[in-house]
C-alpha cells in the first residue's frame, strides 16, 4: 500500500544523499522520511474522513447507541478485530486513534484496537506461518486480539476520559458543535466541506509537532540500536526474562513483520517462544515514539496507565506462552 513511500524514501537517501546502505544514519533517516510521510498522510486522511462522518452522525448520536444498545463486550471483540485488519505498526494506528475519539467511541473501546493493531495483521500473520506454523499462529492471533479486548475492557472500567488532554477535549467539543449544527440545518455537502477542511488544518497543526519528534527518535533507535543487544537478558534460566524482554522493548521500534525474523533467531539461540514473543508484542505494541504522539492526546497519566495494563498484559501473555509451549 505504502510502496511509493518507500521508493521516494529510498531515493532521497541513497540516490539524492548518496548514503550508502546498511550506514546507521542512511537507515535512521529513511525510516524517518517513509514514516512520517506515512503516518501524516494516515492522519490527514483520517481526520478528513471522520470529519465528513461527524457532519451525518454526530458524537451525540455514536455515544446514545452505544450506552443504549448492551453489546456485552462485543463492541471490544469488533475493535479488536478491525485491528487484526488493519496493517499498522504502534505509531500508525495512533491517527486512527484521534480519529475514534473524535467520533465519540468510547475509550476502552478506542485502546483495543490501538493495542491489536500493531500486534497482529495479515503480514505478520503470514510471516508467522511460514516461521512457526500454524498452530503457534493461531495462538498467538488469538493472544493478541484477547489481549486488545482485555486490556480496553481494563482501561474502560478506569473511566479515563478525564485524563484526555485539554486539546482532544476542544477538538470533541468542536466536532460535537459542528454536528449539531449541520443536522439542525440540514447544511448541504459542498457548504459543509469548508468547515470540515478547517477542522482538518486545526487538528494537524496541533499534532505534526509531536509526530516529527515521536518519528525522530523512532528513526534513531531504528537505526542505532543493534537488534542482538538484548539478547543476552532473555535467556531461558532468567525467571524474569518474560518482564525483562517486556520492558527492554520499549526502546525499540518496529512493526511486527519487521521484528518476526529477530523473534525467529532468538528462538533459534535457545530463547524461550513465550519470551521472545513477548519481546516482539513489547517492541510493537509499546514504543517511546508511541508515547510521544500520544502525549497530544493524553495526560502522562493517562499513557502510564495505559503502558502499564498493556505491560501487565503482555507479560502475562509471555508466561502463558512458555507454559504451554
Amino acid at each position: 500500500m505504502f510502496d511509493w513511500i518507500q521508493n521516494m524514501a529510498d531515493w532521497i537517501v541513497f540516490d539524492l544523499l548518496k548514503l550508502e546502505q546498511g550506514q546507521h544514519l542512511a537507515e535512521a533517516l529513511n525510516f524517518f522520511i517513509y514514516d512520517s510521510v506515512k503516518i501524516l498522510l494516515l492522519l490527514f486522511v483520517i481526520i478528513f474522513l471522520m470529519g465528513i462522518i461527524n457532519s451525518y452522525f454526530p458524537i451525540e448520536k455514536v455515544r446514545n447507541f452505544l450506552s443504549r444498545n448492551k453489546l456485552f463486550g462485543l463492541e471490544y471483540l469488533m475493535a479488536s478485530l478491525f485491528g487484526v485488519v488493519t496493517p499498522f505498526c504502534s505509531c500508525s494506528s495512533v491517527p486512527l486513534f484521534i480519529g475514534f475519539v473524535r467520533g465519540g467511541i468510547p475509550l476502552g473501546v478506542t485502546f483495543s484496537f490501538l493495542i491489536t493493531s500493531p500486534l497482529v495483521n495479515e503480514v505478520a500473520i503470514g510471516l508467522f506461518v511460514g516461521l512457526f506454523g500454524l498452530k503457534i499462529t493461531l495462538m498467538y492471533v488469538i493472544s493478541g486480539v484477547l489481549l486488545g479486548m482485555t486490556a480496553g475492557i481494563i482501561l474502560g472500567k478506569f473511566k479515563l476520559e478525564r485524563f484526555l488532554t485539554p486539546w482532544v477535549k476542544e477538538v470533541l467539543a468542536n466536532a460535537e458543535r459542528e454536528g449539531e449544527a449541520f443536522a439542525e440545518e440540514k447544511t448541504p455537502f459542498k457548504e459543509r466541506l469548508p468547515i470540515i477542511w478547517a477542522e482538518v488544518v486545526n487538528i494537524l497543526k496541533g499534532v505534526v509537532p509531536y509526530v516529527i519528534v515521536g518519528i525522530g527518535i523512532g528513526g534513531l533507535m531504528h537505526g542505532y540500536i543493534p537488534e542482538g543487544f538484548f539478547e543476552k537478558y532473555m535467556n531461558k534460566d532468567n525467571l524474569f526474562a518474560v518482564p525483562i524482554a517486556t520492558i527492554l522493548a520499549v526502546p525499540m521500534y518496529s512493526n511486527a513483520s519487521g521484528i518476526l525474523p529477530v523473534v525467529q533467531v532468538l528462538v533459534t539461540k535457545g530463547i524461550p517462544l513465550g519470551t521472545a514473543i513477548a519481546f516482539m508484542m513489547g517492541v510493537v505494541g509499546l514504543s517511546l515514539p508511541e508515547a510521544m504522539l500520544l502525549k497530544k492526546v493524553m495526560t502522562m497519566k493517562l499513557i502510564g496507565v495505559f503502558f502499564g495494563v498493556v505491560t501487565l498484559c503482555i507479560i502475562i501473555s509471555g508466561y502463558l506462552f512458555n507454559i504451554i509451549l
